[in-house]
C-alpha cells in the first residue's frame, strides 16, 4: 500500500492523513467544500481520544483553545430558570473532569495545520465514481482528472458519497432519532460571560452559548419531526423550515430568528445513526460517521473518529500491505466501542446519557490492542 485517498477533510480525515503520513504512505484529501469548513458547535474530546491527540502532540494545544464555561442555566418555555448548574453543563458534561470541549473548527484547523506539507489537500472537488479490481481503485472526480489509488477512505460524514458508490443508498443505513438540528453563530447579542442557557417548551428548544472571549454565540436549535425539505442544499429554505418550526417558543425567540435569518454559516440535519454489518468493501472503508455516525446527541462523534483514525491506521501498519486483514482488525476493534457510544444518544431521550455511561463508553478501547 502506498497511495491512499480520503474523501473528507474534517476530523476524521484530517486526523487519519497524518498517521498514515507517519506510516509512509502518500496521502490525498479531497474535500467538497472550498476550504476548511467553519462554523459549527463545540465538540468533546475524551477518554481514549485523549490519548490519540496528546499522541499527535497536540494535547497542549487543544487545551489552550478549551472552552471556559462557569455553568449553565435551564429555563422554561417562558424565559424563567428552573435550574442552574456550576458543576455541569449539558454541552460538556462535569467541568471538573480531564476532557476537553473545544469549537469544532479549531480543532479542524490544528488538525489541517499538523498535516500541511505532509499530504495533499484538494479543497472544492469531489468523487464522483469508484472502479476498483486487484490492483487498485480508479477514482473519478467532479472536477479534476480521474486518477487510481490503492485504497480509498470515506471520510465524508453522514451523507457520505464513498458509502453510497461503494455500499449502497443512505437509506439503507441511516436510523432517524425523530429530531433535527440547526447550529449557526450570532454576535452575542445576550452578553452571556462564559455561561450557557438551555431552554425548552414541548418538543423544541435551543442551547445558546458564548465563544471566542465572549464575543459570539453558538446557537443551537432543535425540535423533534420525521420529515426534512426535499432539497438538502437549499440553505434558504431550510431557514425558513426551521423558523416556522421555533416561532412558537417565547423568551428571546424573535430576537434568535433574526439572527438565523442573517447567520453566515447556518448548518442544519436530522439526528440520525449510521449502522452497518461492514465497514469496507474490497479496497474502500469508511471511517467516522461516514459508517457509524452516533449523532449530535451522544457526544461523541469527533472522539469516534479520532479513535477510528488511530486505529485504522494501526491496522493498515500492522498488516504489512494485506488491506483485508486491516479492514478486519479495524472492525473487530472498533465495533464495540461504537456500539457503546452509539448506545449514548438513545439511553436518556430528550437529556444526556448517564456520567456513568459515558465514562464506560469513552474509555472501551485500548489502543494499543
Amino acid at each position: 500500500m502506498k497511495t491512499v485517498l480520503i474523501s473528507g477533510a474534517g476530523v476524521a480525515g484530517a486526523a487519519l492523513a497524518h498517521w498514515l503520513h507517519r506510516g509512509g504512505v502518500a496521502v490525498t484529501v479531497v474535500e467538497h467544500a472550498p476550504g476548511r469548513r467553519c462554523g459549527g458547535q463545540a465538540v468533546d474530546i475524551r477518554g481514549a481520544a485523549l490519548d490519540v491527540i496528546e499522541r499527535m502532540g497536540l494535547l497542549d494545544q487543544t487545551r489552550a483553545h478549551r472552552t471556559r464555561m462557569r455553568g449553565m442555566s435551564v429555563l422554561d418555555g417562558a424565559g424563567k430558570e428552573i435550574h442552574r448548574s456550576t458543576e455541569m453543563t449539558f454541552s460538556s458534561g462535569r467541568l471538573a473532569n480531564d476532557d476537553i470541549e473545544l469549537l469544532r473548527e479549531d480543532l479542524v484547523r490544528l488538525l489541517h495545520e499538523r498535516a500541511l506539507g505532509e499530504v495533499e489537500f484538494v479543497f472544492g472537488d469531489g468523487i464522483t465514481t469508484l472502479d476498483q479490481n486487484e490492483h487498485g481503485v480508479r477514482v473519478g472526480f467532479e472536477h479534476g482528472r480521474s486518477r487510481t489509488f490503492d485504497l480509498v477512505v470515506g471520510a465524508d460524514g453522514l451523507h457520505s458519497a464513498v458509502r453510497r458508490l461503494g455500499f449502497g443508498p443512505q437509506e439503507q443505513f441511516a436510523r432517524h432519532l425523530g429530531m433535527h438540528l440547526a447550529i449557526f453563530t450570532a454576535d452575542n447579542f445576550l452578553a452571556l460571560e462564559d455561561w450557557q442557557l438551555w431552554l425548552r417548551d414541548g418538543e423544541a428548544g435551543y442551547g445558546i452559548y458564548p465563544v471566542r472571549d465572549n464575543s459570539e454565540l453558538r446557537i443551537s436549535f432543535g425540535f423533534a419531526g420525521e420529515s426534512l425539505p426535499a432539497d438538502r442544499g437549499d440553505t434558504e429554505q431550510h431557514k425558513l423550515f426551521v423558523a416556522d418550526r421555533m416561532a412558537t417558543l417565547h423568551w428571546e425567540t424573535p430576537r434568535l430568528l433574526r439572527a438565523l435569518r442573517e447567520a453566515p454559516d447556518f448548518y442544519f440535519d436530522t439526528m440520525t445513526q449510521v449502522h452497518m454489518d461492514r465497514w469496507s468493501n474490497g479496497r474502500t472503508v469508511l471511517l467516522g460517521d461516514a459508517g457509524y455516525c452516533a449523532s449530535p446527541l451522544s457526544g461523541q462523534g469527533t472522539s469516534l473518529a479520532l479513535v477510528g483514525a488511530y486505529v485504522l491506521a494501526d491496522a493498515l501498519r500492522r498488516a504489512d500491505g494485506d488491506h483485508h486483514a486491516a479492514f478486519a482488525c479495524y472492525e473487530r476493534r472498533m465495533r464495540p466501542f461504537v456500539e457503546l457510544n452509539q448506545a449514548l444518544a438513545t439511553e436518556n431521550p430528550g437529556g444526556p446519557a448517564s456520567e456513568a455511561s459515558v465514562e464506560r463508553a469513552k474509555n472501551a478501547i485500548e489502543l494499543d490492542g
